[in-house]
């Protein structure tokens, strides 16, 4: 019989509410009245407790009858005695005693003892003698015990069916126990473990470890070839990750935590199972559907198991929390919990689609903040690697949210790596999309109503053969699933410049601001024209606060080109601001710690005077091209290269530009360098004697570019460049490159002095005139002479008025 289910359900939050104060205080009441019940018992065993060792420690032994009744019995023992004493018995007569003995006989109250044992009624009798106990109760034989008897198979004869039966063994408790007790006094017995050496234990362990691998491989093994009929051996290969065995505890849970994560990946399908509703459980299926019902409804519960083991072992680390086994220590949780976050970032970019998605994003993103760089590292790169990956957009979208939430309850005191993952978004291709859809936009159908008012039988026929294949059509274009990823496009979009706006507004001092001016420079063209005027006036507000560094400042100054350049064409902004700026702090970068900046000014000049051609006069090109010749003599080889190549650009795009390669000044003035504007610095009275310099640098790719230069930057002929040099832009150049690896892209080939025939040693080196004025001089003997200075200032004096007169 299957026990009934109690139908009575927990009351729900919205009841709890309703319940009356008057309910909730006798509650209150009656819990009150059960903890103080409890304490008052607490207290009165105590008492009995104390009591107990007070008797133990004054040593009086407690007799086994009943102890008030003995010391009632010694009292009037004691007063007979006295009263014995006080009584004059010897000058009573022999009559008077007798009377008195059995006036003590007598059944009468006044002189009846009423704390004597002795029986006064038959009826009221209170004690009887063990004894006489034992007598009075009726003895009984000693009967057999009933045997069990088996029933079996009947015989069946000319005089009918005789049964047959047999008696079933019984089996002496006695001899069981005595035989218990004789194994356990052979398992005292027996010797205890001899210890073992260190080498002797490290075999051992190795050995354990073979036979856990092994059996783990055949479990996996044995999951993978048939995971719909072995679905139950995940349960023993996920109950491995409680090993108790301490010498190899925590190597096994780590391969089985690997091992699961794989089979995970490997057996899930490619959708999402969602529970089964009441009316198709109580519905009859095939037997192979059934079959494949049992598989996904165990798959996802140890799914489910093992997400949670693995978010339980990374809290137990977070919090230090040893568990009552003492199996695995505490520095040994810092690799579990490793392991843990490997295994849920690989889930997170392996299964976006499947069950409990979100609670690994969830689990995840507060990670990403975390002390340990390894572990915000890891799961840094898994979501930047799911944003690169998710063409849809339904897992950034999830992602999105969560480090939204995130920040914003840490009071925006984040990693910069969380804001810095947003670049990594898959949205510029899709917009691009969504404008051949505005021009284009899809007709919608006519409804059955409209057909019929406006369309006669005929045409509405025509029409339902033409909307269907429109339908088709449109099936074949995935316009369906475009129009969706707009719309989770658009809704990434919004969360993400809500949080880069609102950063821009509370935490402008904020260790953020670089990621948030990047992410802003990225998705420019995408904001609202309507925020492009405001926008700008923060960005101009935060570079001219001086709070900002200075790679703070570039990536407010691309912000603002960026965003100008896309829709902001359209508006009357000057932004000459911005060029000082970025024109007066060029020198600030050098070839120390500044360098790696160079790359954000390449984009920045690629900006503003590359794509922006038409609104830039010639006198501001000149004078970057100028001031970026002299830059290129202060940085690193590959700096310099990418900066030639802007100037190869700059060059190209303004073709007036080759007067600087002549010695002769253009116009009126001379060129100011210390001036920061550039439209009024004379740059076209300057020459690039730079290139000249650079012409002799150690690295051969820097010597290319500024004989290229120096010959006015041709196509063609002897000083063009390769291919491979001219047809990268200045930021690929800078990147390929570099100098991370601290050596030379191509080597650098070393200056080898020409041998010599004769070595030369001492004087030989000198000429001899030179030799003897040494000799000479080291000779004399030095005499000290009162030094006098007045001399020279009297022909200095001299002088002076002499040239004085001359001028008169």
């Amino acid at each position: 019989m299957k026990a009934r289910k109690s139908k009575k359900r927990a009351p729900s939050f919205r009841k709890l509410l309703k319940t009356s104060k008057v309910k909730l205080d006798n509650k209150l009441k009656n819990k009150q009245y059960k903890q103080q019940s409890t304490a008052k018992k607490y207290r009165k065993e105590q008492r009995k407790l104390r009591q107990a060792v007070k008797d133990v420690v004054s040593k009086k032994p407690v007799p086994l009858e009943d102890g008030k009744q003995i010391h009632r019995g010694k009292r009037i023992a004691q007063r007979t005695e006295e009263e014995e004493e006080d009584l004059p018995l010897d000058m009573m007569d022999e009559d008077d005693l007798q009377l008195l003995k059995d006036l003590g006989q007598m059944p009468s109250f006044l002189t009846r003892d009423l704390s004597s044992s002795e029986p006064v009624h038959v009826k009221k009798r209170k004690q009887e003698s063990i004894i006489d106990k034992y007598e009075k109760v009726p003895r009984r034989l000693q009967t057999e015990p009933e045997k069990e008897v088996i029933h079996l198979l009947p015989i069946k004869d000319k005089c009918g069916i005789i049964p047959q039966t047999r008696e079933k063994p019984v089996v002496d408790t006695n001899e069981e126990e005595e035989q218990e007790e004789m194994d356990v006094e052979e398992v005292i017995t027996e010797d205890p473990m001899p210890k073992l050496t260190t080498e002797e234990r490290l075999i051992e362990r190795r050995r354990k470890l073979q036979e856990k691998k092994i059996h783990i491989a055949a479990l996996a093994s044995a999951i993978l070839s048939d995971p719909e009929s072995n679905i139950k051996k995940l349960k023993e290969l996920r109950a491995m990750l409680m090993e108790q065995d301490p010498n190899v505890a925590v190597i096994i849970r780590k391969l089985v935590m690997i091992s699961l994560m794989e089979l995970f990946k490997d057996i899930t399908p490619s959708y999402k199972i969602r529970p089964l509703t009441e009316t198709e459980k109580a519905s009859k299926v095939r037997k192979e559907t059934q079959k494949l019902r049992e598989f996904e409804e165990g798959l996802v519960s140890q799914y489910k198991f093992y997400l949670e083991n693995l978010e339980q072992t990374i809290k137990d680390w977070k919090q230090r929390k040893l568990k009552k086994s003492n199996v695995v220590s505490l520095k040994a949780y810092k690799g579990l919990a490793e392991v843990a976050v490997k295994s849920l970032c690989e889930l997170l970019v392996a299964l976006p689609h499947f069950n409990f998605h979100n609670n690994i994003i969830v689990l995840i993103v507060p990670l990403m903040n975390d002390k340990s760089k390894l572990i915000s590292e890891m799961c840094c790169e898994a979501v930047q690697k799911l944003f690169k990956q998710d063409k849809l957009g339904h897992a950034s979208l999830g992602v999105i949210k969560v480090i939204s939430g995130f920040v914003k309850s840490q009071n925006y005191v984040v990693r910069p790596e969380l804001l810095k993952s947003f670049l990594y978004l898959r949205i510029k291709e899709i917009e691009v999309k969504k404008d051949t859809e505005d021009i284009n936009a899809p007709r919608k159908f006519m409804s059955y109503k409209e057909k019929r008012k406006s369309l006669s039988r005929m045409q509405r026929k025509w029409k339902k053969a033409e909307e269907k294949l429109e339908r088709e059509l449109r099936e074949a274009e995935a316009t369906e699933s475009t129009e969706r990823k707009m719309k989770l496009h658009t809704e990434t979009l919004n969360i993400v410049f809500v949080t880069y706006f609102r950063i821009l507004k509370k935490a402008q001092r904020s260790p953020l601001l670089p990621a948030v001016l990047e992410g802003l420079a990225k998705f420019a063209h995408l904001i609202n024209v309507e925020f492009f005027d405001d926008l700008l006036v923060v960005l101009h507000t935060l570079i001219e606060s001086g709070e900002l560094s200075y790679r703070e400042c570039l990536h407010c100054v691309h912000t603002a080109f960026h965003i100008l350049s896309g829709q902001g064409d359209v508006l009357n902004i000057d932004p000459m601001k911005f060029y000082t700026h970025l024109y007066k702090t060029l020198f600030k970068l050098h070839a120390g710690a500044t360098n790696e900046d160079v790359e954000i000014v390449l984009q920045c000049l690629d900006v503003m005077l590359t794509k922006r051609r038409k609104q830039v006069s010639q006198q501001r090109a000149l004078a970057f091209i100028k001031r970026l010749c002299t830059l290129a003599l202060h940085v690193l080889p590959h700096s310099s290269i990418g900066i030639l190549a802007t100037n190869r650009v700059l060059m190209h795009t303004f073709p007036k530009t080759d007067l600087l390669l002549d010695n002769e000044s253009q116009g009126s003035g001379i060129f100011l360098p210390e001036l920061d504007e550039p439209e009024y610095c004379n740059a076209q009275n300057a020459a690039l004697w730079e290139l000249h310099v650079l012409r002799r640098h150690y690295h051969p790719v820097v010597q290319r570019f500024a004989s290229h230069l120096i010959a006015g930057a041709p196509s063609e002929g002897s000083e063009a460049l390769k291919p491979e040099l001219s047809r990268r832009s200045a930021t690929e150049l800078f990147e390929t490159y570099n100098m991370k690896t601290m050596t030379f892209n191509p080597p650098v080939m070393s200056a080898n002095p020409s041998k010599k025939d004769k070595v030369f040693h001492g004087d030989s080196y000198l000429n001899e005139d030179l030799n003897q004025l040494i000799r000479t001089h080291c000779s004399e003997t030095t005499i000290q002479q009162p030094l006098d200075f007045t001399r020279y200032f009297k022909t200095s004096d001299n002088r002076c008025k002499g040239e004085t007169a001359e001028r008169t």
